[in-house]
Formats: C-alpha cells, structure tokens, sequence
C-alpha cells in the first residue's frame, strides 16, 4: 500500500478524498517534523518513532570487500508497540469490521491523530521559553530599578552634603566682617587721643611767655 491507496482507504471516513489526503499529510508532516528536532513520537499501541544517531564507523563494501569509513549520521526509527506486534503475530484477530483498536490510550496521550502529541510538546516548549524569557525581563527590570535608585540617592546625599560647605563660607565671611567690624573703633580712640598733643604745646607757650614776663 502505497500513500494514495492510503487515503483512498479512509477517504470514506474522513468525507471526501481531499480531506483524507489532508490528514495524511498533516500526520506524516507533525512525525516527521518532530523526529528530526530530536523528539520521540509515540502511538499508544501501534509504536514510536525516535531519531538515533549512529557515531562514525568503518564498514565494508560488499562489492569489492574494501574498509571504508563512515560518518556520523543520524537515523530515523520505528518501534513497534506491543499491540502490533500481537495483531502481527497472529496471537490477537483483526476484527472484520471497523476500525482496530490496538490498544486504549491513556487520559492525556494521542487519540486524535499523531500530531495531537507533538503538538503539546511544541507547545510545552514555548511556554516555558515564555516563563523563562518573562523571567529574564523581570529581573533586568528589577536590577535597573535598583541602579536608578541608587544614582537618585547618590544624588541626593551630594546635594545634602553641598549646602555645608556655603554655610560655612558665610560663616567665616560674616566672623570676618565682625573681627573688622570690632577692630575699627581702635583707629578713633587713637584719634581722639591727637588733641592731646595741642595741650602741651599751649603749655609751652604759656611757659615761654611767663619766662618773657619775669
């Protein structure tokens, strides 16, 4: 059975041929996609499919016998799960009518269809890329609230500090202007102390002027 006698098998339960060419397309793509980005695709009852890499190895060429290295390469794989291999082996019947049921899925796994399981998993994966990515985002927030808040007391305490300095400028520039203030009166005391001079050169004339008389 090749794939256009696949669909043409379920085109009558899926509505139409179309359709049936669809989900088929559908499937294989999510398997596929899903193999290759490393995950393990598993159907409950009929098997997985897994990727598996085969490291470097020499092998010989059955032609002509000769060594020959291979490379590193990766391969898909199918397992298949127990209830195919037990409607394979002959020790359960396939029933005449309907559609085989291998084995009944579990709550929570594919029932649907293979790609219902990648699905989530894909799904999976990018909340937690979110969660993480809204993780990163808080904590740059956080670690710049913390900066702003350290330059804006920084600041702060500068412009606290800076007021000091001017007060003690007026300070000492308002003691000055009173030392000065205060040693000013010093200059008119000695210049009232000069009449005094005036005194005694009167006196000195009055003494000249009794020698004069006698």
């Amino acid at each position: 059975m090749n794939k256009a006698q696949l669909v043409e098998a379920i085109a009558d339960k899926m509505g139409g041929r179309q359709q049936a060419a669809d989900a088929v397309d559908h499937v294989l793509d999510a398997i596929v996609r899903a193999v290759v980005s490393g995950e393990r695709v598993s159907v409950t009852g009929f098997g997985s499919f897994e990727k598996v890499d085969r490291p470097a190895r020499y092998a010989r060429n059955p032609q002509t016998g000769e060594r020959v290295r291979v490379k590193k390469t990766s391969v898909p794989r199918f397992r298949a799960g127990q209830g195919f291999k037990d409607l394979v082996s002959g020790s359960k019947k396939l029933p005449r009518g309907g559609e085989v049921s291998v084995k009944k899925a579990p709550k929570g796994s594919l029932t649907g269809g293979a790609g219902a399981t990648v699905k989530k998993a894909a799904a999976k994966k990018a909340t937690t890329a979110k969660k993480a990515a809204a993780k990163k985002a808080t904590a740059k927030k956080t670690t710049a609230k913390k900066a702003t808040t350290k330059t804006a007391a920084a600041k702060k305490t500068t412009a606290k500090k800076a007021p000091a300095k001017k007060t003690t400028a007026t300070a000492k520039s308002t003691a000055a202007k009173k030392t000065t203030a205060k040693k000013a009166p010093a200059k008119k005391a000695t210049a009232k102390k000069a009449p005094a001079k005036k005194s005694t050169a009167r006196k000195t004339t009055a003494k000249k002027t009794t020698a004069r008389k006698k």
